[in-house]
Order: structure tokens, then sequence, then C-alpha cells
């Protein structure tokens, strides 16, 4: 595996390395790794067969797809080389008919014509060898395939006949001979490195790792729980420290206890050259077990209920507790145990007894721990004063475990003993990658939001030193914190799928070949694509709703946006992604995007018919959530009511009036139609007062008196400051007209009213009458009997 990772940048390397000498022409550089590129891949070609062990031919492939990711970057270079050429080629010009070029000009057209035919050539010889490897990679892949269907199909007898035990006793002797040499092996080569005077070495190694295992370990843990008390802040940040800090030295330390007395047995000569696999096979897997004990005490915190992740009491961490030390038992056993089978070169039947042997262990255990939390749910269930979360995703992993476990039983009981120990072997596997996800999910998570909170020193740094705003510093750790988590899924993923080489997408590979489906026109439809276009749907769909809570809950809550503004953002983010999960899916159905084209295209005409307003609808209500003349937030008036509004989704826009009651308008009235949105350009709210009082009246005093009723109420804001206008002379009464402003137009009822009682208690009290403006009404035809041409305020004289 470390060469998929190694040998291309290594081929990189290579191919940049003649590309820096300045001496050397890119075009000649690029050519040669060409031609190394070609007897890399005939080297690879003659090396693969049928019958290629799937170790090697996982290098194999590994060095085919070198080979395909040099030639693609040496064809870059000989294309841009290529565009230099006919730039100058250019700058040279054609060739005009009747005029003889002098010769330096001749000369340079000629070699210029020359490198370009050469780099051409290069150029489609790389492309050419890109695709041959690119298709040798592609057969090894399915060698694998086949090779890995044909042992997962092998079926032998089943263990619960005679057939099955009747060769292995047949054989016993045989292997059992070849056992006693393996073992004799490697005595032999204990005592021989003891006489050469090996045995310091071997000793210094056992005493380093017992010295590892022992007090460096337990100093260690030690360290680190003094240095989260004394020196990391109060808060999650604590709890995950601590538990990541306790898997790191829980896991690394055993390892390399492992290394120092491996290490020491082979520089002391002491290991046999049959036992080197089983010693790499223990570092190995002592790498792994450890890391699985480590895991289970870090979240399970047995002795520190407060410092536990996991939300367990503190029985049921007591009783899992033992369970992590098992699974980490069986997990060295049985590989431990097949590599042992493999260095004595055990007959067939004994291959099939230790793998069923491993495969029971491996389900042995998974039953004990599936018991064991079926009884903690029931006891959960019975205690009546506790509160338990959601319970529906462990009842379906719980479940699945079960479907997995009796499938992995039936097998082995029916003869099918490689499948059996895959499954078995690989729900171990999910479980321990599962563990050390969450652990780290949260421990990202911890550490981003602490170092980059806006109230910290990094962010007083930051924004002191470069005037960076503390919010986006904020959003910094946020972001920052959901790429990490997604590059710890998708590593996981990854961890998930190729736990064993390529086995599982070789499993799949095989499967969906044999599930052709049947093809209409040119889709076809089978069983695994629809329930890879399912599975694909279901995981966008909670993909697209991780990142909508993860928008709505953590990132745009830091950030310095309104309501408004967020809710747009959001809702915009759940439209695009639904489309793109939904088109994935559609992709995975074998169904292209062209193809939805042509199909949206046949059915425009219906749908612009019978969907026309809901498409309209849907289609302001993008408008408004981009345009936004309308948001979340503001105060409008539509027709003769007006309100907050409180939402726009697809199809409506919620508005609540006066009356706490829900305005439902379609999105199309908000963009065809007039409307008055109060707080569109300026929040806040303007009081309008008209009042009369008599001719002769103290105006001086009255203005005076309606200012001190504005100073007094403390929602009326002091910029714009109120106003007072003589609006007219009607009748014997002075007509006023008055302005203030409230910070909002929600405001605006409540003060005037308030306003309004001061007023009608302080003029009176001044002996000053207030009346209204006096209205002018004229009779058309007949006058009635004691009709006035004037109806006066409530102030005036009729």
């Amino acid at each position: 595996m470390i060469s998929r990772f190694f040998v291309p940048l290594l081929s990189m390397l290579l191919a940049i390395t003649p590309a820096v000498a300045q001496d050397v022409d890119p075009i000649i550089a690029a050519t040669r790794a060409l031609d190394n590129d070609g007897r890399e891949f005939d080297a690879v070609d003659a090396a693969f067969n049928g019958h290629t062990d799937p170790v090697e031919a996982e290098a194999l492939q590994d060095r085919a797809n070198a080979v395909k990711q040099d030639s693609a970057m040496q064809v870059a270079a000989l294309s841009a080389q290529l565009q230099l050429i006919d730039a100058r080629v250019a700058q040279i010009g054609p060739v005009t008919p009747g005029v003889i070029e002098t010769p330096d000009i001749q000369a340079q057209r000629k070699l210029l014509t020359r490198q370009r035919s050469v780099v051409d050539s290069a150029i489609k010889r790389g492309k050419l060898l890109g695709t041959e490897a690119d298709q040798l990679s592609a057969e090894i892949g399915r060698s694998r395939t086949e090779a890995f269907s044909e042992r997962m199909s092998v079926q032998v007898a089943s263990p619960l006949t005679p057939d099955f035990w009747g060769p292995l006793i047949r054989s016993l002797p045989r292997d059992g001979r070849r056992l006693s040499a393996f073992v004799g092996a490697e005595a032999d080569a204990i005592r021989t490195g003891a006489l050469r005077g090996g045995l310091p070495a071997a000793l210094f190694g056992l005493i380093v790792g017992i010295a590892l295992i022992w007090p460096v370990r337990i100093g260690l843990r030690a360290a680190g729980r003094r240095y989260v008390i004394e020196r990391v802040p109060g808060n999650r940040i604590r709890r995950s420290g601590l538990a990541l800090w306790l898997t790191f030295v829980g896991t690394l330390v055993p390892w390399l206890a492992s290394v120092a007395v491996v290490s020491g047995l082979r520089a002391g000569g002491m290991i046999a050259p049959a036992w080197d696999k089983l010693a790499a096979n223990f570092e190995q897997t002592s790498f792994v077990a450890a890391l699985i004990a480590a895991l289970g005490g870090a979240l399970l915190q047995r002795r520190q209920a407060s410092w536990r992740l996991v939300d367990l009491t503190d029985e049921s961490a007591n009783r899992l507790r033992p369970w992590t030390f098992a699974a980490a038992a069986v997990t060295m056993l049985s590989v431990l145990l097949l590599a042992v089978r493999s260095g004595v070169g055990a007959s067939g039947p004994v291959q099939a007894v230790t793998e069923a042997f491993a495969t029971v262990l491996y389900l042995m255990l998974v039953l004990g721990i599936l018991l064991t939390g079926a009884r903690m749910r029931a006891t959960a269930a019975r205690t009546a004063d506790e509160e338990h979360g959601d319970q529906s995703i462990v009842a379906f992993l719980s479940l699945t475990t079960w479907v997995v476990l009796a499938v992995s039983a039936v097998s082995l009981a029916t003869g099918y003993v490689a499948f059996a120990y895959f499954l078995a072997r690989f729900t171990v596997w999910i479980a321990v990658v599962a563990a050390a996800l969450y652990l780290l999910l949260v421990g990202i998570d911890d550490i981003c939001s602490t170092v980059f909170r806006r109230d910290g020193k990094l962010a007083d740094a930051v924004h002191h030193g470069f005037g960076v705003r503390r919010s986006l510093i904020d959003q910094f750790g946020v972001a920052l914190s959901a790429l990490l988590r997604l590059m710890m899924i998708l590593l996981a993923m990854g961890l998930v799928l190729f736990p064993f080489g390529s086995d599982i997408p070789t499993l799949f590979g095989q499967i969906s070949r044999i599930a052709q489906g049947i093809t209409i026109g040119q889709v076809t439809i089978s069983p695994s694509a629809i329930l890879r276009a399912a599975a694909v749907l279901a995981v966008g769909l909670f993909v697209m709703r991780g990142i909508q809570k993860w928008l709505t809950t953590r990132y745009l809550p830091a950030t310095e946006l309104d309501a408004g503004a967020r809710n747009s953002i959001a809702m915009v983010a759940r439209y695009i992604g639904l489309i793109l999960v939904v088109l994935w899916s559609l992709a995975s159905l074998g169904i292209g995007v062209e193809r939805i084209a042509l199909l949206l295209s046949a059915l425009s005409v219906g749908i612009g018919f019978g969907l026309q307003a809901i498409t309209q609808n849907f289609v302001s209500g993008l408008i408004l959530l981009a345009e936004r003349p309308v948001k979340i937030g503001d105060w409008v008036r539509i027709g003769d009511q007006e309100g907050d509004v409180k939402r726009i989704s697809v199809r409506a826009t919620e508005i609540q009036i006066a009356d706490r009651s829900t305005l439902i308008v379609p999105n199309s009235e908000l963009i065809t139609k007039s409307i008055v949105n109060k707080t569109l350009s300026d929040p806040i709210g303007r009081i309008q007062l008209q009042f009369s009082v008599p001719m002769g009246s103290d105006i001086a005093q009255v203005r005076a008196m309606l200012m001190a009723i504005y100073d007094a109420q403390p929602a009326v804001l002091d910029d714009p400051k109120p106003v007072l206008f003589i609006d007219s002379l009607v009748d014997g009464r002075v007509n006023f007209n008055s302005f203030a402003y409230v910070n909002s137009p929600r405001a605006v009822y409540p003060t005037r009213s308030d306003i309004w009682f001061e007023l009608l208690t302080k003029l009176p009290e001044a002996g000053i009458e207030l009346g209204t403006t006096p209205q002018q009404v004229q009779w058309i035809g007949a006058q009635p009997t004691g009709a006035q041409g004037v109806i006066g305020g409530t102030g005036g004289t009729p």
C-alpha cells in the first residue's frame, strides 16, 4: 500500500529533476522520460499473467498507474513546449509567395518545423502509452477481482460434517512435521544467534520493550493528564484532548515495544528467514491490537466518568471495557495464526481449519458484544429515572450486525469458510474505524473551536496585529473544522473500503457483473444500479442535511450577516444540494445529464401548462432569495395587512400580522405586485401627529410641551430629531403636523399612543383647547335642514 503513494511521487520527482537543470532541453528530458516509461510498461506487461500472486499483482498495478501518471505529466510538459514552438512560428509568419526569405529565416523555419514534428510525435506516443498503461491497470484490477471472487466462492465441506475433519486427520502427520521443522528453524536461529554473541542485543530489545510498555506508557499517560488539567481550558477540548493523547500513547508505545523486541532479535540474528514474515505480521498486528485497546480505554474512561466522551453510564462502561481487550486479543491471535499457517506451508485442510477457527473467534467476539449491548439497553429501558436519547441509530446498527453475524455463521456452516472469515473480520474492522473516526471528529472540532474562538489569544493577536475581524477568525475555525472532519471521513471511507487490499471493491465489481440487468434504449437498469442509486440518494441527502445543519447552526451564526441573509444562503444551498443529489443519483442509475435535459424538454410543455403557478412561485422564491427585496425580519405592508416576514420558502412567504396570525403570500405576489417594505433601506419608523389649537393660543408653549413629551419618551430617537410644523390656518384654528422617529416600525403604534395620552392630558391642563383639523364638506343638491357648510373638528366651532 505504501508504494501506491510513493511510486507516483518518485516518478514526479524524477520527471521534475531534468526540467530544473538549466543545461538540459525540456523536450529531450520529456522524451527520455517517456522512453523510461515505455520500458517500465513493457516490464510490467511481461511480468503480469493470469496466475500472478495477489500481492505481486497489486505492486504491478501500482507500477502501471505510475507509468500512466508520469506519461500524462510528460504530455503536459510537451504540450507547453508545442505551444511555445507555435508561438515562434506565428512570429515568423507564413511564407509569402514570390518573396525569397533570408537564409537565417529559412533555417529557423526548418528547425521549428522539425522540432514541432518531434514534439507532436512524442505527445502522441505519450498519450498512447498512458492509454495502454490505463488498460493494463484495469486488466490487473479485473484479474484481482476474479481472484478474490474465486476465493470467496470456494466451498469446502461443512465443518459440521465428517468430510471436513477427515482430510485434516489424514494430513496431520505431514503438517506436524512441517510445523516441527518451522519451530526447529527458529530454535536453531536462536541458538546460533546466542553462540555468535547476539544475546545482548536481543536482551536489550526486550528490556526496551518492557520499559516502553510499563513505566514509559504509564508516565506519558500521567503527564498528559496533568497537562490537560493544568494548562488546557476547562471546556470540551480538555476531555477530547485527553482522549486523543491516551489513544496516541496507548497505540504508539506498545507498537514501538514490539518493534524494539523484533529489532533486538533481528540484530542478534535470532530470527530465521522463514520467520521474517511472521515477525513483520507481529509488528503490524501489535499496532492494530494496541489501537483497539487504547480506543476502548480513551472512549469509555471506566474510572473517570466526567472525562467520558460517549454518553454511557459507569455500569455500561465497565461491561464494555473487557470486550475491547478481547477484540485486541482475537485480532492478534487470528492474524498470527494465519501467518504461522502461511509460514509452515500447511496443507489445504489445515488452511480451512485455521480460517474456520479464526472465524469462530470473531463470531464469538461479535456475539458477546451484541449480547452485552442488548442487556445494557434492557437495563436502561427498565430504569425509569434515566433519560436516553434517540436509540434508532443504535438499534439499526445492532440489527445490521446481527444480520451480518447470521450470514457469516450460515456461510461457515455451509462450507464457505473464506467468505465467512471475511465478513466476521470486516465487521470488527468497521467498528475499529468507526470508533477512531468518532474520536477524531470530536477532537478536531473541539481543537478548532477552541484555538480559533473569537475571544481567544490567537484571535486577539490576529485582530490587533492585522486588523482581522474576530468573526472572521471564528468563521475560519468552523470552516477548518469542517474541512478536516471531511478529510477524516473520506480517509475512514478509504480504510473501510480497502482494509485488506482490494477485496471489497473487487467483490462489488464481481457482483455488478453478475447482475447485468435489462437495457432500455441506451440505459441499463439493473438491481445493482437501483441499489446504488438509492444508496447514493440516501448518502447525498444525509450529507446535504449535515451541511445544511452545519451552515445554520455553526458557520452562519459565526458571520455578521443578518437573519435574512443567513436564511437566503441556507435556502439556496439547500436547493442546490437537492438538485445535485438528484442529478448524482440519476447518474448512478445510468441516466446522464444529457438524457435528463431531453426528458425535461419533452415535459416542458406539460409543466408549462399544468404546473405554471408552482413554477412561477418557485422562480419567484429564488429571485427573492437572490435579490432580497424582502427578507426575514422585514416589516412589510401588503394591501391592508402589515407585519413581520417570518419565513421565505420555495413556494410562499409567511408574514406574521398584528393579531399573531400568519399571512401566507405566494412568492409571485411579492415579485409582480407593489408592496411596502418599511425596513428595506432604513429600519426606523415614523410617527405622525396632526392636531389643532384655537387661534390666539400660546404657540410657543404648545411647541415646548410637545418637544418635552418627545424627550420624555425613551423610544423616540434623537437623530432624526422630532419636528413640529404649522400646516395651515383654517376657521380660526392653527393646524399642526408633527413627526418623530423610533428605531422600528413595530414601535410606532404604542409610542404614538403614549404621546397622545400625554398630549391630551397636558394641553388641557395648560388651558389650551386641543382639537383635530376641521374638514370642509360641500353638499351637492338640496342642503339638509340645519346642516352647516363646515363641519368642524372636535375643537372647532360649528
